[in-house]
């Protein structure tokens, strides 16, 4: 799998990034509550409601994520539900083992 491994550098230099993708792992403790259900990943206002930031401060960060393929987004009706991409998490670490 080829991955961009700066721009994976670049989306994880940002704290509030890195608090997602941490949420993200464990979505049951982190977005208790969400109506649908969390297989489709975690709603985009559940993610905004939990970094206590505005929605568009969370827009362009869950922007960047996506850019690095670190999650992945899902249209469902209105709402628009992310997960964590765990190939690419997985490979980004491999690739950082290997070269450090």
């Amino acid at each position: 799998m080829k991955i961009d491994i700066d721009a994976i550098h670049k989306a994880l230099a940002n704290p509030v990034r890195r608090e997602i993708l941490a949420k993200l792992r464990d979505p049951a403790r982190h977005f208790a509550g969400q109506e649908m259900p969390l297989e489709y990943g975690v709603c985009a206002g559940k993610i905004d409601q939990c970094c206590g930031l505005s929605q568009s401060t969370v827009s362009a960060h869950l922007a960047a994520l996506q850019r690095a393929e670190l999650v992945t987004s899902k249209r469902v009706g209105q709402w628009i539900f992310f997960k964590r991409n765990e190939e690419v998490i997985k490979t980004f670490i491999e690739q950082m083992n290997a070269d450090l």
